[in-house]
C-alpha cells in the first residue's frame, strides 16, 4: 500500500475522546495492587531506576508514579540510592527483591500500565464516527488505482453503512488491492490503549506492526494511550481460529489481543475467504453475532467471560461466490455484496499506459493493444487488471538478466507473456 500524500494526513484536531492524564492511584480504575505488581516487575528487571524513568516506562504521570514510589517506600521495598531535585534513584531491597520475584512469576509484564476495560469500552463508543464521502472523495483516495464510476457508486453507500462488505470476484482484479486502500476513507485518528486489564490480567492492545502512531502523545492525554491512525488489519490465509481469541503467552503469562480486539475503530479486511486454515462456517459462525450487534466476547484462561466492542467494517474479499462459502441466514447480515469482475480494454489500456508512465519507460505505440492481444491469443477467457503490472515486471527481470535497459518493446511483450500464460501449443503457435 502507497503511503498517503500529505493532503491526506490525518486531522487530530477535535477528537472525541480525551482522557485526561490521572493525578493520583485511584483515577486509574485499575486495582492499586496490579500497579505495584508492574513497578516491583520493573525494578527487578533493572538494577536502579528513577521515578523519571518509571514515569516515561509505565506511563504514569509524575506525581502517580510519586504516589506509589512513597507506599512501597514505606513497606521498606525501596533503598534509596541517589536523589536529584524531587527525583528519587532507587533500587529493591533485600525484601522487596523477594516480593519482586513472586510477582515475577505471576506474570513478566513490566510495560505500560493497562487501562480497564470498562474504560476502553466506552473509549472505542466514543470514537466510532458517520463516514461521509461521495465519488469524488473515492476516486482521490484511490487515485493510484483505476476503478469505474459503478464500481465507486457501490463502495460509497457500503462504506457509508459501515456493515460488513463482501469484495467478490475471479483472481487478478484488484480485490485485495482495493482492500488494502480502504482505510484511505478515513482521516481522523484514534486513541488505542498500550494495554488493558480485566479480573486483574493484562492483555497487550497495541501493536506497532498495525497501530500507526501519528504523533508523540499529547501532554494532557493519559499516556496510556496512544494516538494512531484508525487501524486497518489485513489477514488471509494464514488466518486460524486461536487468532481470534485470547491468547496466553506462556513465558511471559500475558494476553495477547485477538485481530478484531486490534481492528476496533478501524477496518478489517479478511482477504481470500475460503483458503484460511480456520473453515468459512466456523469463521462466519464465530462472528455471527459480533457482526450483528456489534459486540464480542472474549474468555480468560479460567474461563471468565467479558465483553468488548465490535465497531469496525468487516471486508470478505473472495474469488469464490458467496453463496458457497455461507448460508442465507449469514449473508443476510452482510448486506453490501460487490462484485469486482473482469476489467475492459479501456480499463486495461489506461491501467498499462498509468504504469509506463510512473516508470518512465520507453514504449513502442500501441503496446497496450498489443498486449491485449496477445492475452487473447494465449488463452486468456478475460482481461484482468494485474496482468500489464505482472508483465512489466517480467520484461525488468529479461532486462536485467540480459544487462539491457528496461524498454517496453512488443517482442519482449510477447517473450513475457510466453512465460506468463500457461498455455503450451498456444504459446509455441504465437
Amino acid at each position: 500500500m502507497q503511503p498517503l500524500a500529505a493532503a491526506e494526513a490525518p486531522d487530530k484536531t477535535g477528537l472525541a475522546f480525551v482522557p485526561k492524564a490521572p493525578k493520583d492511584i485511584e483515577e486509574l480504575d485499575i486495582p492499586s495492587s496490579l500497579v505495584e505488581d508492574i513497578l516491583l516487575r520493573y525494578l527487578y528487571t533493572r538494577s536502579v531506576a528513577s521515578l523519571t524513568m518509571l514515569s516515561k516506562s509505565l506511563k504514569l504521570s509524575f506525581p502517580v508514579v510519586q504516589n506509589v514510589f512513597q507506599r512501597l517506600r514505606q513497606q521498606q521495598l525501596f533503598e534509596v540510592t541517589g536523589m536529584k531535585g524531587n527525583d528519587y534513584h532507587f533500587t529493591l531491597s533485600g525484601i522487596g527483591r523477594e516480593l519482586a520475584a513472586k510477582r515475577f512469576n505471576v506474570s513478566h509484564y513490566s510495560g505500560p500500565v493497562p487501562v480497564s476495560v470498562k474504560a476502553y469500552n466506552a473509549a472505542v463508543k466514543a470514537q466510532t464516527t458517520e463516514l461521509k464521502t461521495n465519488r469524488a472523495y473515492l476516486k482521490n483516495a484511490f487515485s493510484d488505482l483505476v476503478l469505474t464510476d459503478n464500481f465507486l457508486d457501490q463502495l460509497g453507500p457500503a462504506l457509508i453503512s459501515q456493515k460488513p462488505i463482501f469484495i467478490y470476484g475471479p483472481t487478478g482484479n484488484g480485490k485485495t488491492s482495493i482492500a488494502n486502500r480502504l482505510i484511505r476513507v478515513h482521516q481522523d485518528p484514534v486513541l488505542i490503549p498500550y494495554a488493558l486489564e480485566y479480573d486483574g490480567q493484562i492483555i497487550v492492545l497495541y501493536d506497532p506492526a498495525v497501530h500507526k502512531k501519528v504523533a508523540a502523545e499529547d501532554s494532557e492525554h493519559d499516556p496510556r494511550w496512544v494516538l494512531c491512525r484508525r487501524p486497518c488489519i489485513i489477514t488471509g490465509g494464514e488466518l486460524e481460529p486461536k487468532m481470534l481469541e485470547l491468547q496466553m503467552e506462556e513465558s511471559t503469562k500475558v494476553y495477547a489481543a485477538p485481530l478484531q480486539l486490534k481492528a476496533n475503530n478501524g477496518i478489517l479486511v479478511i482477504d481470500d475467504l475460503g483458503r484460511q486454515l480456520i473453515s468459512p462456517e466456523l469463521l462466519l459462525n464465530r462472528w455471527i453475532v459480533p457482526l450483528d450487534r456489534r459486540v464480542d466476547y472474549l474468555t480468560l484462561r479460567y474461563g471468565v467471560k467479558f465483553k468488548i466492542p465490535f465497531e469496525m467494517i468487516v471486508v470478505f474479499s473472495t474469488n469464490m461466490n458467496p453463496r458457497d462459502l455461507a448460508d442465507e441466514a449469514f449473508l443476510r447480515r452482510i448486506q453490501n455484496k460487490i462484485y469486482v469482475g473482469p476489467v475492459t480494454s479501456k480499463v486495461f489500456d489506461e491501467i498499462f499506459n498509468r504504469l509506463v508512465a510512473e516508470k518512465n519507460l520507453s514504449c513502442e505505440p500501441d503496446s497496450a493493444a498489443f498486449l491485449r492481444q496477445l492475452c487473447q491469443n494465449l488463452g486468456a477467457k478475460n482481461l484482468q487488471a494485474c496482468v500489464p503490472s505482472d508483465i512489466i515486471d517480467i520484461v525488468g527481470s529479461i532486462n536485467l538478466f540480459e544487462g539491457s535497459p528496461l524498454e517496453l518493446r512488443k517482442e519482449s511483450l510477447k517473450r513475457a507473456a510466453r512465460l506468463y500464460f500457461t498455455k503450451p501449443q498456444a504459446l509455441e503457435e504465437t
